[in-house]
């Protein structure tokens, strides 16, 4: 009995030493943290250009005192195969032991995007335990090597922080989508819905185009001056089957926003023309307190759909000095024109995804999946080919919140005199 106990003993110990798991250990400082991954077409038939954006963990120490003067980023750029397996190929180059633990973002040129076999690209991501399925997506109008290259933020020492502040800002305000690699996945294979991706450039050849709104801007066009970063995120690009197949501006991007309860924009801030002096415009904060309503009927074999959009909206300028708070009629008037303005910008957004895309960006089938009794039926009723030829139709009611601290505007002429 004793020897059969001691040989338990002795098991045990030898079992719990084997969980120490020391033996394949990697100290920080021998890993290459790459945070960024540029996919770009290669001239040679199957082969892709990769660029790798690598992040230095020390770079925020030195910050603090170090003496260490190694750069904040390291970028190589490669041919391989696929991205998987160029991790092995850019070792040859990089001394540290490339790991994807803390990758954050795929960049990838509108060209590869447009390409029909990118899917079959993009689905190696699915096959390495390393990507996660929160990896943003995002789609560069240059090449995807060209744009790593150009972004050079001025305040952001470490790229992981700079992809990680504005896109999380981005996606805030409205102006960029949600855009991760799981969605990617359940876009395409749910085939019902589009899938829309970050579009970002360096480029600024755009920049003297005509706009009438601060948002409805896409990439490129933003007027700016001074010595800020060149790189601007603002728009989508349009995925159906895996596929780019257009681009949407921040405006349109903040309208799917509203008409997807799947995503909802929480600090959107506009401009409007006011409507009691055409010569101004009325600064608005915009937001969605609550989930849209949906209505399905069929109008002789036509599927008729209506949707409700509660809109809370906050009045944060007065250039032409109305005083709303103490006017409920001028009140009633700015509730009515705002509502006919933003029902009519929907309309028209809409009106665009049935004609030029051919299917919604913004999960419309999620919400109407109910009305069907059966997986079968919803299926039978073929989403993509039903929602280009239905009637769609919006509503939107406006609950006003604060019009600004001040109540009471002073008249100009009490001002000058």
């Amino acid at each position: 009995m004793k020897q059969h106990r001691w040989l338990k003993i002795i098991l045990l110990c030898l079992l719990t030493m084997g969980l120490a798991g020391c033996w394949d250990k990697q100290e920080l400082n021998e890993k290459a943290f790459v945070i960024g991954i540029g996919l770009d077409k290669d001239e040679e038939e199957g082969k892709v250009k990769v660029t790798y954006l690598i992040t230095n963990p020390e770079a925020g120490a030195q910050q603090a005192g170090g003496t260490t003067k190694e750069p904040p980023q390291e970028i190589i750029s490669l041919v391989a195969d696929d991205f998987i397996s160029s991790r092995d190929t850019a070792n040859a180059i990089v001394a540290k032991s490339i790991s994807y633990n803390l990758l954050s973002v795929l960049i990838v040129s509108e060209d590869l995007a447009r390409d029909p076999n990118f899917i079959r690209l993009i689905y190696s991501a699915a096959k390495d335990r390393e990507i996660k399925r929160s990896l943003k997506i995002i789609v560069t109008k240059e090449k995807a090597e060209a744009f790593i290259n150009n972004n050079k933020p001025k305040l952001e020492t470490r790229p992981d922080n700079y992809f990680g502040l504005i896109i999380n800002r981005g996606q805030k305000i409205g102006m960029i989508p949600d855009a991760n690699l799981k969605s990617f996945f359940t876009d395409t294979e749910g085939d019902a819905d589009f899938f829309l991706a970050i579009y970002a450039t360096t480029d600024k050849e755009q920049r003297d185009k005509e706009n009438t709104s601060d948002d409805n801007l896409i990439a490129g066009e933003i007027k700016e001056e001074g010595t800020s970063n060149n790189t601007e995120m603002i728009g989508s690009a349009v995925f159906s089957q895996g596929q780019m197949i257009g681009k949407m501006t921040g405006e349109e991007t903040r309208i799917s926003s509203l008409l997807d309860d799947t995503w909802n924009a929480v600090d959107i801030l506009t401009a409007y023309p006011d409507p009691f002096d055409e010569r101004y415009r009325l600064t608005v904060r915009m937001s969605k307190q609550k989930n849209n309503t949906y209505k399905l009927t069929n109008d002789y074999g036509r599927p008729h759909f209506e949707i409700t959009v509660p809109l809370y909206i906050e009045v944060l300028s007065d250039p032409s000095m109305v005083n709303y708070a103490g006017n409920k009629q001028k009140v009633v008037k700015l509730k009515q024109y705002l509502t006919d303005n933003i029902e009519k910008k929907m309309q028209q957004f809409i009106e665009k995804t049935q004609k030029e895309f051919k299917g919604d960006t913004f999960h419309l089938s999620v919400p109407f999946r109910k009305h069907f009794a059966t997986l079968g039926e919803f299926r039978d009723f073929d989403w993509m080919k039903t929602y280009p030829d239905a009637e769609v139709n919006v509503k939107v009611e406006i609950h006003f919140g604060e019009f600004g601290r001040q109540t009471k505007l002073p008249k100009l002429k009490e001002v000058r005199d």
